[in-house]
C-alpha cells in the first residue's frame, strides 16, 4: 500500500525519490489547499460575479430599469416568443437574484441551474460566437448543480443543523 499520501509532500518525494513520488506527493499538497469544498465557493463567487455585474450595467440605482435595456433587448439580443418589455425585467432580476443565492450558498443547485439556462439562451439565440466563454461559464455552473454549495455555504448550515434536531 502505498502510505506517501499520508505524509508530508516532502516526505513523500524524498522518501520515494521517484518523480511518481513528487507527482504524488504534489496531489496530496494539492487535495489539501484545495478541497472539494474551496474549489465550490470559488465557482459559486466567480460566476456570481460575472451574472451580477452584468445585471448591474441595466439599471439605475437598485431597482430601475435602464431604458436602455428595453432597447438592448429588443435590438441586439431579439429573443424569439419573449417580448423585450417581459424579458428585460426578468434576465436583470434573474442576474440580480441568482447570483446572491450563489454567493450566500442558499438554494445553489436551483441558482445554477437558471444561471445555466440562462447561459444556454444566450449561447443559442444571441451570442452563438462566443461559446468558449459560455463554455467556461457551465464548467463552474455544472459542479454546482451535481454537488451543491459545499461546506461553506448556508445549505451546508442548516442540513447539519437539520441533521441535529430530533
Amino acid at each position: 500500500m502505498n502510505t506517501n499520501f499520508a505524509r508530508s509532500p516532502a516526505a513523500a518525494a524524498t522518501s520515494t525519490g521517484t518523480i511518481a513520488g513528487g507527482i504524488a506527493a504534489l496531489h496530496a499538497l494539492a487535495a489539501r489547499l484545495l478541497p472539494p469544498s474551496v474549489q465550490l465557493l470559488a465557482a459559486r463567487l466567480g460566476i456570481a460575479a460575472v451574472f451580477f455585474l452584468s445585471g448591474r450595467t441595466k439599471v439605475e440605482g437598485w431597482f430601475t430599469l435602464k431604458d436602455s435595456t428595453i432597447d438592448l433587448f429588443r435590438y441586439e439580443y431579439m429573443l424569439p416568443l419573449i417580448p423585450p418589455e417581459i424579458a428585460a425585467p426578468m434576465a436583470t432580476f434573474a442576474e440580480h437574484a441568482l447570483p446572491l443565492l450563489l454567493v450566500a450558498g442558499l438554494f445553489t443547485r436551483f441558482a445554477a441551474l437558471g444561471l445555466l439556462a440562462m447561459t444556454a439562451v444566450i449561447e443559442i439565440f444571441v451570442y452563438p460566437q462566443a461559446w468558449p466563454t459560455h463554455l467556461g461559464w457551465a464548467a463552474l455552473l455544472l459542479p454546482l448543480i451535481a454537488q451543491g454549495g459545499g461546506k461553506f455555504s448556508i445549505e451546508h448550515l442548516l442540513q447539519k443543523r437539520s441533521a441535529k434536531e430530533p
